[in-house]
């Protein structure tokens, strides 16, 4: 994290981070994706399409959506979400640019226990879970500490106190065995990487943290780290 009060979250320097995991190489994106280079995959989580938000919200995640596909134009897209039961709300204008999106690439949800049939409607293809090249993407992490994962659903966020100033914002969550992506859609809130919910899943294993800002991602080191 750069120097200097009170914590820059808004550098140039620092829209993407690398992120290994079970020894394979990944991108994180300031805007909370994931770019996966050897399966030239874009991975994002918890979109909410349609779901109980305003308007702008859902026009918003779209936007942001389309800025991580020009930053890497990915040739998949990968949705862990398995909150799509909101999808037949989704206004004409929203759908339309999804599948804009969409065109081109392979396109595929998933959508865990909550079914498939409102991601059919969406464009794409509808799965619970996929396995890529040894590591399961779920939408909702697996109990217990397994490792070759990716997921979604718990909505990450640090709480950091420095120099007298707290920032609180969305992050990626890792330990090099699973990693726990921020929520994509906004906005989404979030839980405290310090709650109980994901001591089960990271326990001591050294978890590493990387804090989404405006215009940046930074590595927290955990002794920055702080509860509600």
């Amino acid at each position: 994290m750069p120097n200097g009060p009170p914590i820059r979250l808004d550098s140039e320097d620092f829209r993407e981070q690398p992120v290994s995991l079970c020894g394979k190489a990944f991108i994180a994106h300031w805007s909370g994706a994931l770019y996966w280079p050897a399966e030239d995959a874009l991975i994002v989580a918890d979109l909410h399409l349609g779901a109980d938000t305003p308007p702008f919200s859902t026009r918003d995640t779209l936007a942001r959506l389309a800025g991580a596909l020009d930053v890497t134009p990915a040739s998949t897209v990968i949705v862990l979400d398995g909150g799509l039961a909101g999808a037949d709300r989704l206004a004409p204008a929203a759908l339309d640019t999804l599948h804009i999106l969409q065109e081109d690439r392979d396109w595929i949800w998933l959508t865990g226990n909550a079914g498939t049939g409102d991601a059919h409607r969406l464009g794409g293809h509808a799965l619970s879970q996929a396995t890529v090249a040894g590591v399961t993407l779920r939408p909702v992490p697996a109990q217990g500490r397994v490792t070759h994962e990716i997921a979604g659903h718990l909505h990450p966020a640090a709480r950091v106190l420095r120099l007298g100033h707290t920032v609180r914002r969305p992050c990626f969550a890792g330990n090099g065995k699973r990693l726990i992506l921020p929520a994509f859609g906004a906005p989404t809130g979030g839980l405290n990487i310090l709650d109980t919910a994901f001591e089960p899943l990271f326990g001591h294993d050294g978890m590493q943290v990387w804090m989404l800002g405006h215009e940046g991602l930074y590595p927290v080191a955990a002794r920055l780290l702080r509860e509600e």
